[in-house]
């Protein structure tokens, strides 16, 4: 099970919690240390039940700490990632541009595994069309934009590998929940800022992960 993301920490304004959902090999390990770390690793090794990193940003004019929730695809962890559902208010829907199956297993699969174990009502949702630097497509853009307008969905296409519109989906993303004050109140306990004057701007990244 993961354990705490360590002890140094920022001020922050707000706390968010963000989950990557979506089947394994679609890239959202890749997304999340991208985002994160600013790293891309082309034999990653698929997700073994959850992985979570750390990162400040600023958005709006806030300092956020997000931390960013890893579920592996797989069937066979899905009763131990079901937990981790709880509280997230934000969830991003990711897919493979070159693979039909995992865009339509985001309905067929994801979605409902949502609304069976999330607590968030009105939780900001983005769909994720991943690995655009790919030739061989078989999900267009349009049949994306369409899929996540019905669902009232974001959407947003990317690379991790290429760093396309990586750090712009999440920015997107938490720009949306932080425009949602019901979201502000639903998730971790939140850490006030104190007054400390100048402060690092950097973010920090940490992971753990879990069987």
């Amino acid at each position: 099970m993961p354990s705490g993301a360590g002890s140094s920490q920022e001020p922050f304004d707000h706390l968010l919690k963000i989950l990557l959902l979506g089947n394994s090999g679609v890239g959202k390990s890749s997304l999340l240390n991208r985002f994160a770390s600013d790293e891309f690793e082309d034999n990653s090794q698929p997700t073994i039940g959850v992985d979570f990193k750390v990162k400040y940003v600023t958005v709006g004019g806030k300092r956020v700490k997000l931390t960013i929730w890893d579920t592996a695809g797989q069937e066979r962890f899905r009763t131990l990632t079901s937990s981790y559902y709880r509280g997230a208010q934000g969830i991003i829907f990711t897919y493979d541009v070159t693979r039909q199956d995992t865009f339509s297993d985001l309905d067929d699969i994801w979605m409902k595994e949502l609304d069976m174990y999330s607590t968030v009502e009105d939780s900001v949702k983005m769909v994720v069309a991943n690995k655009l630097d790919m030739e061989n497509r078989e999900v267009s853009r349009s049949e994306g934009e369409l899929f996540a307008r019905k669902q009232g969905c974001l959407f947003a296409e990317t690379s991790a590998k290429a760093n396309v519109a990586v750090a712009q989906a999440f920015q997107e993303l938490v720009l949306k929940i932080l425009d949602t004050p019901a979201l502000l109140d639903s998730g971790p306990t939140l850490q006030p800022k104190p007054n400390l004057g100048n402060t690092s701007s950097g973010s920090t990244a940490q992971s753990c992960c879990g069987v």
